[in-house]
C-alpha cells in the first residue's frame, strides 16, 4: 500500500531552503547547496547516488505545496519526476495542467490531494514537496514517514522544517552515511 513520505534535504540547523526564496532563487540564497549530495561527488558519494536512485524508483505520485509548484514549474520543465502525477495542494482549484514531461498537475485541497495521490501511486510512495504542505499533512495525520538527508551545513536562516509542529518519530533503520547522513522515520499516529 502507498505511503505519504516527506523526503527532504535539510541543513544541520533545520532549514530546507535558504532565506529569500523567490522565482530567481527557488531554493533561497544558498539553498541549492542542500541538494549537492545528489551528484555523488562528495566523500562516499556512491552511497548518496544509491539513495537517490532508491528515492526515484519509489515515487508513484507527488503532493506539492502551491508555492513550491509555482517556484518549481520552470526549473522542473514539467512535473518533478517525468510522467509522475503531481497533486498541488491549494484552495484555488483549477483544471489539470499537463506537464511538458508526461506528468500532470492536479489541483485540490489537502486531504483530497493526499487521497488521490495515494490512489495514483499504486504500490509506490507519494512524495511530499514543500515544508508548508509537509507541516499541514503532519498536522492532519496524513504523513506516514519522514526521510531526511541531513546536510553538514549551517544555513543560519531560511525555511524551517516542521516549525512548531510536534510528533513522535520511530527510526526505520540505521542511518546511512555518504557525503550526507540519510535518516528514515515512521510517524507515530496519535492514539496508535
Amino acid at each position: 500500500m502507498s505511503k505519504v513520505v516527506l523526503d527532504v534535504s535539510m541543513s544541520l540547523d533545520g532549514f530546507t531552503a535558504g532565506p529569500h526564496v523567490r522565482a530567481e532563487e527557488p531554493m533561497g540564497v544558498g539553498g541549492e547547496r542542500l541538494h549537492e549530495w545528489m551528484a555523488g561527488e562528495g566523500p562516499d558519494g556512491g552511497v548518496d547516488v544509491g539513495v537517490r536512485e532508491e528515492v526515484d524508483a519509489r515515487v508513484g505520485a507527488v503532493v506539492i505545496g502551491r508555492r513550491t509548484f509555482e517556484l518549481g514549474l520552470g526549473p522542473w520543465g514539467g512535473t518533478p519526476w517525468p510522467g509522475v502525477p503531481s497533486f498541488v495542494v491549494t484552495h484555488r482549484i483549477r483544471e489539470d495542467l499537463p506537464g511538458d514531461n508526461g506528468g500532470t498537475f492536479v489541483f485540490d485541497e489537502l486531504s483530497a490531494a493526499a487521497r488521490r495521490a495515494k490512489e495514483a501511486a499504486g504500490d509506490k510512495d507519494v512524495l511530499v514537496l514543500g515544508a508548508e504542505v509537509a507541516r499541514q499533512l503532519l498536522g492532519a495525520g496524513l504523513l506516514d514517514e519522514v526521510h531526511i538527508h541531513l546536510v553538514p551545513l549551517l544555513m543560519g536562516r531560511g525555511t524551517p522544517l516542521f516549525a512548531g509542529e510536534r510528533a513522535e518519530l520511530v527510526s526505520l533503520g540505521k542511518p546511512i552515511a555518504g557525503a550526507v547522513t540519510h535518516l528514515r522515520y515512521r510517524v507515530v499516529r496519535q492514539g496508535a
